[in-house]
């Protein structure tokens, strides 16, 4: 199925960042508040990793070529790993502007029209973020999910910005301010690190999660009651893709036609356990020593 009707999220993660910035921003123009200040920041975050989501998602709905014959899904890591990467540099921003005000403490001015505008902006995140996390689990899209996360980040980090900015202006603790911005920058290199890591494994063809591992071979184990044989079962996820392959032992006098429709049931049944699954099956002789020749292949698959 195309992935190209992906693109509309992005849009509209992109339209939320737009509207956030702005009203974001006129918070901290109200205030002065460097906890919202932080909070607008991480805002222009959004606005260009939904952009770089928007570029990579367009990319990765092209169709397979003869340079990729896979197809373009995996471009869908470098979307992840480039919003992993914008985080740090927001919440190295944050930092530099928190200490400064950590040293030099200033007055909040307007806080309750802040907190507002700041309150509304959240509001607009939580739903598109809610909207893009069940769009990424709804098409397997790691970059929709990166969107998503990062966003419901942005949620949480806005709310406690608004608590702490509260607190400032009942307190007058003007130090609480940059305080909380610099617990706004660790939370969210937190969330930078985990979504470059996610990308990272992506890229070095990570298996398939356990449990569609473990489906597999329950279906192969029931065709073993039939004298059936199975080695070199390896996985692999692409974003939205996945891509099983197999080697079927079957006795060596069967003949062709026999042999193929075992295949062609195997297959059947694992795109069934593993939807969108692309599964390749490579048919040998039991009898045969050299069908157990690749037996490092599945060396390679318990490793991992």
């Amino acid at each position: 199925m195309s992935r190209s009707h992906l693109t509309r999220f992005a849009w509209l993660s992109i339209a939320a960042a737009l509207a956030t910035i702005a009203i974001k921003a006129g918070a901290w123009w109200l205030t002065g508040s460097v906890g919202l200040l932080s909070d607008a920041l991480e805002s222009i975050v959004n606005l260009v990793a939904a952009a770089m989501t928007l570029w990579m998602l367009a990319l990765s709905a092209r169709p397979p070529t003869e340079e990729h014959a896979y197809g373009y899904s995996k471009a869908e890591y470098f979307s992840s790993g480039l919003e992993g990467a914008l985080i740090f540099a927001a919440a190295l921003a944050i930092a530099w502007t928190a200490i400064d005000r950590l040293l030099h403490p200033q007055p909040l001015e307007r806080v309750g029209l802040g907190l507002g505008l700041s309150l509304g902006a959240t509001a607009i995140n939580f739903v598109v973020g809610r909207v893009l996390m069940k769009a990424a689990h709804r098409y397997q899209s790691i970059a929709l999910e990166a969107d998503a996360h990062h966003l419901m980040t942005d949620v949480w980090t806005s709310v406690g910005v608004v608590v702490a900015v509260g607190a400032v202006a009942l307190t007058q603790w003007n130090w609480l301010d940059p305080v909380i911005a610099l617990a706004v920058a660790a939370n969210i290199v937190f969330t930078g690190f985990s979504l470059v890591r996610r990308s990272a494994l992506g890229l070095l063809d990570r298996s398939l999660p356990g449990e569609q591992r473990t489906a597999i071979e329950s279906l192969l184990q029931k065709h073993r009651a039939d004298g059936i044989d199975f080695h070199a079962l390896r996985t692999r996820a692409a974003a939205g893709r996945s891509f099983v392959s197999v080697h079927l032992l079957v006795p060596g006098a069967w003949t062709v036609q026999r042999a193929h429709e075992l295949a062609e049931e195997v297959e059947r049944e694992i795109a069934a356990a593993v939807p969108g699954a692309s599964v390749f099956t490579h048919t040998e002789p039991r009898e045969d020593p050299s069908s157990y020749e690749d037996i490092a292949l599945d060396r390679a698959h318990t490793s991992a």
